[in-house]
């Protein structure tokens, strides 16, 4: 499989094109430009958040624990002392950092649900929700977020994928069709449990007809 060197290169790669092409069709600014860059390399290595031990799945709490932190103080700070609201924020952050990355460990097997479309269906349609909803962002900019993490996130099964070949036996690795599938077929639980997480994020995301709008225009931007 490609390891994460190869996973974050080729998707900040990635993440450069799309920027320099929605930055051409004046899309978005040069700040929005690097977002998109950050949001498609951060998707290149989320697959790997199921990893037991690896670079991406310490750098993946190491990232969402800071945004975890300000959220949580956003929204406590109205509630709580400053000591508490101290308190509060270091466990948020111990919680994230820590725990979840244990959890994760331990109740996720590598190359199951996380490399799957479904998960990558997932995290794009949180990515929007985020966005649009805590970030306030305009409908078209919070779904091209979502786009630009399901870029990222496709970029790494396919790599996962391609390094399943070997070209030099002409053969087909045993991991072969373990990361660019729909669910995993294996345990049929975790593709319920995906499937009920990404369907209540529907009412959150931003209105369908601007992703409709926006995939048209996107089609013209490559002609």
């Amino acid at each position: 499989m490609a390891n994460f060197r190869t996973h974050i290169t080729v998707a900040a790669a990635g993440g450069m094109l799309i920027a320099y092409a929605g930055w051409k069709g004046q899309w978005w600014p040069p700040s929005q430009a690097l977002v998109m860059i950050a949001l498609v390399t951060f998707g290149g290595i989320l697959p790997d958040i199921d990893a037991d031990r690896s670079h991406s799945i310490r750098l993946i709490f190491n990232l969402l624990s800071v945004p975890a932190l300000v959220l949580g103080a956003l929204l406590l700070q109205p509630w709580l002392t400053p000591g508490a609201l101290l308190i509060a924020c270091g466990g948020i952050y111990f919680s994230v950092r820590y725990l979840a990355g244990l959890l994760f460990s331990r109740f996720t097997v590598h190359r199951g649900i996380w490399h799957s479309l479904l998960a990558g269906g997932l995290c794009s349609l949180l990515t929007s929700a985020l966005s649009f909803n805590l970030l306030n962002q305009p409908a078209w900019l919070a779904w091209s977020h979502g786009a630009a993490t399901l870029v990222g996130f496709l970029i790494h099964l396919s790599l996962d994928e391609i390094y399943s070949v070997d070209l030099e036996g002409a053969r087909l690795k045993r991991s072969f069709g373990t990361a660019l599938k729909l669910g995993d077929s294996r345990r049929p639980m975790s593709n319920l449990l995906m499937l009920i997480a990404t369907l209540t994020l529907i009412p959150w995301v931003p209105p369908w007809s601007v992703l409709g709008e926006l995939l048209h225009q996107g089609s013209l931007l490559w002609r």
